[in-house]
């Protein structure tokens, strides 16, 4: 069987489940099975035999699983979307087909060499800390719940740091594969031009008051030059720095003296800041083992005012564990964890260092971010507001893993295609 065989198989019985998902919820709201509700997971089966079918010419060597994968991970939170309101799960499918768009475009631009990126990486760097920067200028930014992460003109609304994201990846990987030997033997020199780009995102981040994001870069910067220099003493030092720097940004940010008060107390201010953390706990108990089934939550008071008001973007982990229970939102973090340990193979099956610490970067990236939302909405870490990957509701997240997905599999099917020839 070739490998977009078997990943059309595994797409098809994604396929399958979506179907049962959304029929589960139209008939614990109505009773019965309605066309509408199934033309929900036919779109989302055509979106995604389209996405397969730009594999299949494009990267037919392709790790097969990836792309499943993402397809299991979107139909859950475009599911559980629906479940919550219709009208946000029609916007979220637009999102999606968007996000596929771009997935098939950046498939076919770099079939042929992907590797041409590591050419721009400068500009790349430049570009991340310029998209970084679009929310903090007057007239297009925008304050949501106290970060300046968004731009927009009327109704639309856009996060350019998630974009911002994938380009400093590629910057990294470029300037890292270029001097991973010089900067493993600990010249200072060779740290000016990386700790020029990076000191600039940071800042940046810092300004807009968006600390989820700056906890997220910071984590990749170290992981990517761990992969890049395997000395340790590098992680160390980065760790201890940004103990310093949390620490001293907790004595002059009030948001983040919230957030780590929230955390540390929660029940202190249940009436207060901590109302939505509390209440997100309290649904995930209530989901026990076996969940209450999908469309049976209960999301909203007596007077239907949402118990949380951010349920569908920072807050969807909540809703699935309380409808899934103990079980199905385990089966949620296993396949991250697959998507996760397929990335990484695909790191150590690359055979060039660009493409190396492009898929680690990637995946680290991924694997973060997913982290960092599921452990401040279980009280790991300080909650922040970043999105939870091909799940949450949201545009701007939705569209940038779907690139993130590209890059995987282009990096997978010339890793796949060498080992081949061998």
């Amino acid at each position: 069987m070739s490998l977009r065989t078997r990943e059309l198989l595994n797409l098809l019985v994604v396929g399958v489940l979506t179907s049962i998902g959304f029929a589960s919820v139209y008939i614990a709201r109505q009773s019965q099975v309605s066309a509408e509700s199934l033309s929900y997971a036919g779109f989302f089966i055509a979106l995604y035999l389209v996405a397969h079918l730009a594999a299949r010419f494009a990267v037919p060597y392709a790790d097969p699983y990836l792309l499943p994968i993402a397809s299991l991970l979107t139909a859950v939170g475009l599911t559980e979307i629906y479940r919550l309101n219709p009208d946000d799960a029609f916007r979220q499918g637009r999102w999606v087909a968007i996000g596929v768009a771009l997935f098939v475009a950046t498939l076919l631009a770099l079939r042929r060499d992907y590797r041409r990126l590591e050419n721009y990486r400068y500009l790349f760097g430049l570009g991340a800390i310029a998209l970084l920067t679009l929310p903090a200028l007057p007239v297009i930014g925008r304050t949501v719940n106290g970060a300046r992460l968004w731009i927009g003109y009327g109704a639309f609304q856009f996060q350019p740091g998630e974009l911002a994201k994938l380009a400093l990846i590629v910057f990294l990987a470029g300037y890292l594969r270029e001097k991973r030997e010089v900067l493993a033997q600990g010249r200072i020199k060779d740290y000016g031009p990386l700790l020029l780009i990076w000191g600039g995102a940071m800042l940046v981040l810092v300004q807009t008051n968006d600390l989820g994001s700056a906890l997220l870069y910071y984590g990749l910067f170290l992981g990517m030059v761990y992969v890049a220099t395997a000395r340790f003493v590098l992680v160390a030092a980065g760790l201890v720095l940004f103990v310093a720097g949390a620490a001293a940004v907790y004595q002059v940010v009030p948001r983040v003296q919230d957030r780590v008060s929230i955390w540390l107390d929660p029940w202190s201010k249940v009436h207060g800041d901590a109302y939505q953390p509390v209440q997100s706990l309290y649904s995930i108990g209530n989901g026990g083992f076996g969940g209450t089934g999908f469309g049976k939550g209960t999301f909203t008071g007596t007077g239907g005012d949402p118990l949380i008001p951010d349920l569908k973007t920072d807050f969807i982990y909540s809703a699935i564990a309380q409808e899934l229970g103990l079980i199905g939102a385990s089966a949620l973090v296993l396949v991250y964890m697959l998507f996760v340990f397929r990335g990484f193979r695909t790191a150590l099956l690359a055979g060039d260092g660009f493409s190396k610490l492009l898929a680690a970067g990637l995946t680290f990236a991924f694997a973060l971010q997913t982290f960092i939302i599921l452990g401040g909405i279980l009280r790991i870490i300080p909650l922040t507001g970043i999105t939870l990957p091909f799940v949450s509701y949201g545009g701007s997240s939705v569209i940038a893993n779907f690139a993130l997905l590209a890059g995987l599999m282009l990096v997978s099917n010339r890793a796949n295609a060498l080992r081949g020839r061998r």
